[in-house]
């Protein structure tokens, strides 16, 4: 190997070890949000209480319509922190099984009769949607007599969902543009007409966890994946400066 062709070939490898590094900085879900409008919300799959207080919240308001068929329960003890017996008392509202999938009692016909389709699985929204999108979601809903949930979403116009967790964030009630050219009102402002257990600060930081914990089970590997990616990285680091070594020591001597 000539000392061009060593030299290109180390490019390559920096080059190679840079988008690595790129790779594994970038989230699925940050991913997802290429091109996305939506405020931006800040959240780390690596923040435990966050993982642990959005555990809580959904499966106290969404497991009831909405199951995570690709997490299991024990998935769950080890990104929470958590036991198994943690796990089942505390989050288990099924009856299911530790190394059982995470799915809703809710029957499908019931489902059906209700909301006029089954409410879909959440285990890949945030790598679908993006968390920006989510986040944006939990806090765009407004009540809407004409809708038969009575609720209505300036994110997801028409929602059959009617909204779980209005007992947190209040009632809110829209601002209506009136309709103008033929075309249809449209919405300018979501005001909080009833507040609800949570002040804004609080509620803003409930729909955090809640995204929190929908990003990891959207990638579930992501935690193990970003530490292994790191002593890759250093592996990779440390061939590189022995390969340098060794370059020196073989082509010393040549002229």
């Amino acid at each position: 190997m000539t000392d061009k062709t060593f030299r290109a070939f180390m490019r390559t490898l920096s080059a190679l070890l840079l988008t690595l590094a790129v790779a594994l900085a970038a989230s699925p879900s940050a991913l997802a949000e290429e091109g996305a409008s939506y405020p931006h919300v800040n959240i780390n799959v690596h923040d435990r209480g966050a993982l642990q207080r959005g555990a809580r919240l959904f499966m106290n308001y969404c497991v009831g319509c909405h199951s995570l068929q690709y997490v299991r329960y024990n998935q769950l003890a080890g990104a929470l922190g958590l036991t198994e017996k943690q796990v089942l008392d505390n989050l288990d509202f099924t009856g299911a099984k530790f190394r059982e999938p995470i799915v809703s009692a809710m029957p499908e016909a019931d489902a059906t009769k209700w909301f006029g389709k089954v409410p879909p699985d959440l285990s890949l929204e945030v790598g679908n949607r993006g968390a920006d999108w989510v986040a944006a979601y939990l806090k765009s809903f407004y009540l809407d007599p004409k809708t038969a949930s009575g609720w209505n979403n300036t994110v997801l116009v028409n929602s059959a969902m009617p909204f779980p967790l209005w007992q947190l964030q209040g009632e809110q009630v829209a601002v209506m543009n009136p309709p103008e050219g033929g075309n249809a009102a449209t919405v300018t402002e979501l005001k909080l007409a009833h507040p609800g257990s949570l002040t804004p600060a609080q509620y803003d930081q409930a729909v955090s966890d809640l995204t929190t914990f929908l990003a990891y089970v959207s990638s579930p590997d992501e935690l193990t994946r970003s530490h292994i990616g790191m002593w890759v990285i250093l592996y990779l680091v440390l061939f590189t400066l022995f390969a340098l070594v060794l370059k020196k020591e073989y082509w010393k001597d040549v002229h």
